[in-house]
């Protein structure tokens, strides 16, 4: 497959939310009917007495005033930047970027959001330089195997250049996942594999993606309505290890999910996977990176490290006293979810439970952090 080219002159057109973008520059107002849709939507969040979400606590009419007016140089705007929240009011967030320029033209609404989002970084802090530190000093979390059931550490990443789903075109999408396919298929060693697009796709490569859990599906209700979804199944893909501990999701929710996971507690193993594979993709694709966000990507609760370090694990005895569970996870800034992951149960008594912070640390601190909750956790298990 070959990368798409598209000599682009004068302007760049896009064409999202029904209307079309003429975007010859930066600095262009934005249109009447954008406009329109901005205040309609600012109504109704006024309105929604019960709405609860970051978007609605944060976006005065002081701050929707100073931003209606602003477009990104991809075309994107505040409508982009809100639509989710306004057409969900019972979001808990409510905004997404729609390109890595928003987070900074759109600072007066993302900086609040995100600094009460990631709690202890506040709008003065800034996210430390990228850091894996020694990989070799993390451990196995459960080496007698009767605790951990499963370990898996991912980050989100965004290719530099490209706006996010709003903004992209269908012609970008297929141009990002030839380049994600070329590059994939260079892997070696553990991380090689096979590059399965979704566009095409047969049914038994669904059954079988779908049969180990790999499979991902058209984004929910927040994500249509962030128009994340446009030109589906085009420029998505799955790529997976022959080992099947190595997977990486294309144009998903974010540019790339890099996954590294196995049975068992190993992390010290998951998270060198990890690493090595995120270290060998950014050698030949330049991820999106902020001074002070650190990684981009489409949603600010996952920017920083993006990473997310988890494991589910059988702990009975302290699941029995679940107020005793979540207050020793606290101290750890351990998120404690059911076994399918927010808003669900824990299915025979297993756990999810992963790390809370993703900014103001590294990513060492915070896959270390989430290793050290998950020692006490089982010593306390032991001895209750």
């Amino acid at each position: 497959m070959f990368a798409l080219w598209y000599a682009v002159i004068g302007y760049q057109e896009w064409s999202r939310s029904g209307c079309l973008f003429l975007c010859q520059d930066s600095n262009k107002m934005v249109d009447a009917a954008v406009l329109e849709k901005l205040e309609a939507g600012f109504k109704k969040l006024e309105a929604a007495t019960s709405c609860k979400s970051l978007l609605k606590k944060y976006l005065t009419r002081d701050v929707f005033d100073k931003l209606k007016d602003k477009k990104t140089g991809l075309g994107a705007t505040l409508l982009d930047v809100i639509q989710s929240g306004v057409e969900n009011l019972d979001s808990g967030v409510g905004v997404y970027a729609p390109d890595a320029e928003s987070y900074t033209l759109f600072a007066p609404l993302f900086d609040p959001i995100i600094e009460d989002y990631h709690v202890g970084f506040s709008q003065t802090d800034k996210h430390p330089p990228k850091n894996f530190g020694d990989v070799n000093s993390l451990v196995n979390v459960d080496p007698d195997g009767k605790f951990v059931i499963s370990t898996r550490v991912r980050c989100g990443r965004s290719m530099e250049g490209y706006p996010f789903n709003p903004c992209l075109t269908e012609a970008q999408y297929k141009e990002m996942e030839a380049k994600v396919s070329s590059t994939l298929a260079g892997l070696e060693g553990e991380l090689k594999g096979t590059f399965f697009p979704l566009t095409g796709m047969s049914k038994d490569v669904q059954q079988k993606l779908i049969d180990d859990h790999f499979l991902f599906k058209e984004g929910d209700r927040f994500l249509q309505a962030a128009n994340a979804c446009r030109y589906w199944p085009t420029g998505r893909g799955i790529f997976h290890n022959d080992k099947k501990t190595f997977l990486i999701w294309c144009n998903e929710e974010d540019h790339l999910r890099i996954i590294s996971m196995q049975m068992g507690g190993d992390l010290g193993e998951v998270y060198r996977r990890l690493v090595h594979g995120a270290t060998e993709i950014e050698k030949m694709i330049p991820f999106s990176h902020h001074e002070r966000l650190g990684f981009l990507t489409f949603c600010p609760t996952n920017l920083g490290t993006t990473i997310r370090a988890s494991v589910h694990i059988k702990v009975p005895k302290l699941a029995a006293n679940y107020s005793k569970l979540e207050e020793v996870a606290g101290k750890y800034n351990l998120q404690v979810r059911g076994t399918r992951g927010e808003h669900t149960e824990a299915e025979g008594g297993i756990y999810d439970i992963s790390n809370k912070r993703r900014m103001g640390l590294t990513e060492y601190q915070a896959v270390k952090e989430m290793q050290d909750g998950i020692l006490e956790l089982i010593k306390l298990e032991k001895e209750a």
